[in-house]
């Protein structure tokens, strides 16, 4: 992609907390000037005698600078955006659902790549520079999927990153699926996933120990879905993390949904937690309302990392989603009553990749010279009021670049 070379004036940054009485009351913030060149942030300063006319020259205008999000968990080849609206048919169980799937998929006049670049252009927009995207990988469409949703993610090149699971979503021990799955690694996909050991492949370690075999082999990561609740899926995780351990894989392996560590006593989420921690494997929750959600909170303190995602969007699992990262972190507020102002700031880590402007003592955590230019304009006081208000960004920069939106306030509708 081509870099630009200059400054961006009159940036609004957080500094610290305003102390009251031992609480965080309000956010400060100061005005700098940034320098960017090849995609970073080559100089930060609040003089302007700093600036030379050598460069160009950008005014923000006092708009508030955030990291732009990461979108840990959708589903591409999926989604219905951009096609006729149809709501979902009812299931009774999870490979009723993926048949159901099937065809609906297979009826569609719109082609999967167009329908997936809707939804990373809608993602795009709501500040998201890096998606994960999980692709149906079954005998039925072999790699079809994987290249449809390829070709979306090439038109984006140079406005986001994507990366791409394949994801054995009808189940990895299901005729030749293994053998698609070996075969997406090497066409690019550069993690592998699987659902419900137990009750989609009805062997837990035939399916894990498979799994774990095609990432070793393809060096790929690893990203489980796992619905089964109690004490069934915290067997599942910990035989999993033995497995991570075993083959030397920390720090590569995702659990999505994880939804057995809400269901059980605190004391079996200790020992999960014990092994998923050894074992470095994150943990990627959509938020669902209505299940047992792993705990985000214990998780955080336990220093196991917790990322958010959208899930599905529109398609023949869930009607409902538009691509909004934010809707799904505010949901934290209310499970959790984070309400004050240093928790409302924290929430930003589990859609920025583990970045936060301020830490917990109002220190400042970012932007720093050297990182990416990946940012969110938005017209806001602090990153609690864009937490709390859900506020949609001006712009969305990456790498440097404007990719959406604009660098100026949006000027007030009369009414």
């Amino acid at each position: 992609m081509n870099y630009q070379t200059y400054w961006l004036k009159n940036v609004k940054i957080e500094s610290g907390f305003k102390w009251e009485n031992g609480q965080a009351v309000k956010t400060e913030t100061e005005t700098v000037h940034l320098f960017i060149s090849h995609g970073k942030i080559e100089k930060i300063t609040n003089t302007l005698a700093d600036i030379t006319n050598d460069y160009p020259l950008k005014d923000v205008k006092d708009l508030l600078l955030m990291p732009s999000f990461v979108e840990k968990h959708v589903h591409l080849d999926k989604t219905y955006m951009g096609d006729k609206w149809q709501s979902c048919l009812p299931a009774s169980s999870v490979i009723e659902r993926c048949n159901i799937e099937k065809n609906i998929l297979k009826s569609l006049p719109s082609q999967t790549h167009v329908r997936a670049g809707k939804l990373l252009k809608q993602l795009l927009s709501f500040g998201s520079t890096h998606v994960r995207t999980h692709v149906d990988i079954y005998p039925e469409v072999g790699l079809k999927n994987l290249e449809e949703v390829q070709t979306a993610i090439q038109n984006f090149s140079g406005q986001m990153s994507v990366e791409s699971v394949a994801f054995a979503q009808h189940g990895l021990l299901n005729k030749d699926t293994i053998s698609y799955m070996r075969q997406a690694v090497k066409h690019g996909a550069g993690i592998v996933g699987s659902v419900d050991p137990a009750t989609v492949d009805n062997n837990i370690e035939a399916s894990l120990v498979q799994l774990m075999d095609i990432a070793v082999e393809g060096n790929a990561d690893i990203d489980l879905h796992l619905h089964d609740p109690g004490h069934l899926g915290t067997f599942t995780m910990k035989r999993l993390a033995h497995l991570t351990l075993e083959a030397g894989w920390q720090g590569r392996v995702f659990i999505s949904h994880a939804f057995g560590l809400g269901g059980v006593s605190l004391d079996e989420v200790k020992k999960t937690a014990e092994l998923l921690k050894a074992a470095e494997i994150s943990i990627v929750t959509s938020l669902p309302t209505g299940r047992d959600i792993p705990p985000v909170d214990f998780l955080d303190e336990y220093g196991i990392q917790v990322a958010i995602g959208n899930d599905n969007i529109f398609d023949s699992w869930w009607p409902t989603g538009n691509g909004d990262i934010l809707e799904r972190a505010t949901r934290l507020i209310e499970r959790y009553r984070w309400t004050n102002e240093i928790s409302l700031s924290q929430i930003l880590k589990y859609i920025t990749g583990g970045i936060t402007t301020l830490d917990r003592n109002g220190h400042q955590q970012w932007p720093k010279t050297g990182d990416s230019a990946n940012f969110l304009f938005m017209d806001a006081s602090c990153s609690a009021e864009v937490i709390a208000r859900r506020i949609k960004p001006n712009g969305v920069m990456y790498k440097g670049n404007l990719v959406y939106g604009e660098l100026c306030k949006k000027e007030p509708v009369n009414d």
